[in-house]
């Protein structure tokens, strides 16, 4: 199997709404957003999948000697390999790389954050980061679209979190910031066990009215000249604006079952959303 194919096979089996977004790019930019988005998937995967604290950071530990490889010329991964070629072209650079890397690590030592400054600290790192990169390999040439992309990594992120309250919890960690728990009378004993209540269904329309907030504020940020290459995030941002639409409609019963669109669907937001910014 080629690096490009393994990459591809990852984000497809990923079932991302990235994923639906990337199918419209040309050739080289959709392997570079897909290489990308494989290493991201690897890097997360070393915390998500182990039980093991310590191997996890060993492993972590590997991926930023792994980077030192990459920007030297001799990757060893089928992922660094892929993304490769795309590093000079798009702009990926080691520092953000070893961003993302440093924000997975995270999960390895924080499970709870104080407030939203902190939680959005830690969303620089593992959707912020992604977004600046993705944005100039989706040929961004307004320098102010760095905040656009950086500001929609956030909201997509958010709504990431929004989503997967119940299946997070189920792990141990709660992301949702310990002070508006407090603020909403929702103990984290609730989220640990799955209890839903009237108190928690108020904290999570507040999380779903900041996402939207943000999402909105985003939209405001991306310079027109960048709207026509930039259609591809505005394709995700579409795709998890619907998402949490069905959330909130489904009364944010996300503890314990998760709330997910149909491949059809996403696929028909993605169409409609190309279509629609064609000029």
């Amino acid at each position: 199997m080629t690096p490009e194919a393994y990459c591809q096979e990852k984000a497809a089996k990923s079932g991302s709404s990235f994923y639906y977004a990337f199918l419209f790019l040309p050739p080289q930019r959709r392997a570079a957003i897909t290489a990308l988005y494989a290493f991201c998937r690897e890097v997360d995967d070393v915390v998500d999948e182990s039980t093991d604290p310590s191997l996890a950071a060993r492993t972590l530990d590997w991926w930023r000697e792994e980077i030192d490889r990459l920007y030297a010329g001799t990757p060893t991964h089928p992922v660094t390999r892929a993304l490769q070629p795309h590093v000079e072209p798009f702009s990926i650079t080691r520092p953000r790389l070893l961003e993302i890397v440093a924000g997975m690590e995270m999960d390895l030592h924080q499970s709870r954050y104080l407030d939203f400054a902190g939680l959005a600290h830690y969303c620089h790192h593992v959707a912020g980061v992604v977004g600046l990169l993705s944005s100039n390999i989706f040929g961004a040439v307004d320098p102010k679209s760095a905040d656009y992309a950086e500001k929609l990594g956030l909201a997509v992120q958010l709504i990431n979190i929004i989503r997967d309250v119940g299946e997070d919890a189920r792990i141990g960690r709660i992301y949702l910031p310990v002070d508006e728990l407090k603020r909403f009378d929702v103990p984290a004993a609730d989220l640990l066990a799955g209890r839903s209540s009237p108190a928690f269904v108020e904290l999570m329309r507040f999380q779903a009215a900041r996402a939207r907030r943000i999402y909105d504020e985003a939209m405001a940020l991306l310079p027109p000249v960048d709207r026509r290459v930039q259609r591809t995030g505005l394709i995700m941002g579409a795709i998890y604006r619907v998402l949490l639409d069905e959330i909130e409609r489904a009364d944010f019963a996300v503890l314990n079952q998760r709330i997910a669109l149909t491949p059809v669907r996403k696929l028909w937001i993605a169409w409609r959303t190309w279509i629609g910014t064609r000029t």
